[in-house]
């Protein structure tokens, strides 16, 4: 079996379990936003259920519009903040002590290698980068899970990338996943598993893999998965707060499809307007002008993305015609960010730091474009709207290349600034 196989078999308590086979599976972390939670909540309190399966495995986490944007943000929030305490939901998270939900969850040590982990938030797959099995899910089937536990799934196919070579200076995991949705397409691995390995994956820093699997869902994809390593037991050694089990696949596994790539000479990717499949290498678009950048995310708003943003900016000052938005993931992020001088050089590059909150990402506040702005973003998505008007455009890319763009106000690689190669995770 493969890793994601396995995983599900353990959850269901069959030896094994086949692609295509319905099953229904044990849940070990149930997670809600505060787009999503309230409709699940809404379904409980409709049937009458006064008790969630487990206290201590639903999550709640208010990051979409918190803090508060306006009064049905703030009526959202009230709502899953009563909920959270009538149901004495141990991990909910309030303002001042949350995150973005797929950096806070891993950080806090609630999702461990082996689990079998769902959120309504598709970015939920996040999580694979630790050896998990995570998936996003309807509000309803939050509701399902919070009522018992358990879930049905139709298990995936899998499917492996083999990432080969070494990376160039300031290229990660944003790029790699940029680069293969631009390879097979937004709907190239459709309600499939993605299998990350290779040279190129197992170089990479946590930091990076969770901006991999982060992604996966970008490619129409059910989960993505990378196999526990040394790096691996190393992060979640400090924070598990149970035991865990670490999976892999059999050398014997069936695959779907198996792709093979040749990274050494990929150089930082963009997304281009409308969907994460219109992928093109930075240099090639150094005509396009940009009005907004943005730092931040579940995808690229943790340590390392900080830190190699705070490399390109430090001595220089953000263009005139841009506003540069950084967005550390959580506030442990924000309070080491703090620690390590970062935050002063973001502030002296004349950029706007915000507390922890998904913010632009999703068009909710904090950076919304105007009719004809472009903006280039770490995040996750880039289609028609999504960072405010229809007829705003949206570029991808990884920290260092909006770093850099933010400075020159045009799309710009990470050399035209700083000609020093240097390696912390890029």
């Amino acid at each position: 079996m493969t890793i994601t196989e396995k995983i599900l078999a353990a959850h269901t308590g069959k030896e094994q379990v086949q692609p295509g086979e319905f099953i229904e599976a044990r849940v070990d972390l149930a997670l809600g936003n505060d787009i999503t939670a309230p409709l699940a909540i809404a379904a409980l309190r409709e049937r009458g259920i006064t008790r969630v399966f487990d206290p201590e495995r639903v999550v709640l986490v208010p990051d979409h519009y918190a803090p508060n944007k306006d009064l049905l943000s703030a009526e959202q929030c009230k709502l899953v903040r009563e909920f959270a305490t009538e149901y004495e939901i141990k991990h909910y998270f309030e303002v001042g002590r949350m995150g973005v939900e797929h950096a806070l969850i891993p950080e806090q040590g609630l999702v461990l290698p082996g689990n079998l982990v769902i959120g309504a938030d598709s970015h939920t797959c996040t999580y694979g980068a630790m050896g998990a099995f995570s998936t996003g899910v309807g509000s309803t089937d939050l509701a399902a899970a919070m009522i018992s536990g358990k879930l049905w799934f139709r298990v995936p196919e899998s499917v492996k990338f083999i990432c080969y070579g070494k990376l160039r200076p300031w290229v990660g995991g944003k790029d790699i996943i940029l680069y293969i949705i631009g390879q097979i397409g937004v709907d190239g691995a459709h309600y499939q598993a993605m299998e990350f390995c290779g040279e190129a994956i197992s170089d990479l820093s946590m930091d990076s893999r969770f901006s991999i699997c982060n992604m996966a869902i970008e490619a129409g994809a059910k989960s993505g998965i990378i196999e526990p390593d040394d790096k691996t037991v190393e992060y979640v050694k400090a924070r598990a707060r149970k035991p865990y089990k670490l999976y892999h696949s059999d050398p014997d596994a069936q695959y779907a499809k198996v792709y093979e790539f040749d990274l050494r000479n990929l150089e930082p990717q963009v997304a281009c307007p409308n969907l994460p499949e219109n992928v093109k290498p930075a240099a090639q678009l150094a005509d396009v002008q940009i009005d907004q950048a943005v730092i931040g995310s579940c995808t690229n708003g943790r340590m390392e993305d900080l830190r190699t943003a705070a490399k390109i900016l430090a001595g220089h000052k953000v263009h005139p015609r841009v506003r540069l938005i950084i967005i550390p993931a959580t506030q442990e992020i924000y309070r080491q960010a703090i620690r390590e001088g970062l935050i002063e050089i973001f502030l002296d590059a004349q950029a706007a730091v915000s507390t922890p909150t998904c913010g632009p990402c999703l068009g909710g506040h904090m950076g919304l474009l105007a009719e004809g702005e472009r903006a280039i973003a770490t995040t996750n998505r880039n289609f028609r709207g999504r960072m405010g008007h229809l007829k705003s455009e949206v570029y991808l890319s990884n920290p260092a290349v909006a770093a850099a763009t933010a400075i020159l106000g045009r799309i710009a690689s990470p050399e035209e600034i700083i000609d020093t190669p240097w390696v912390d995770g890029y």
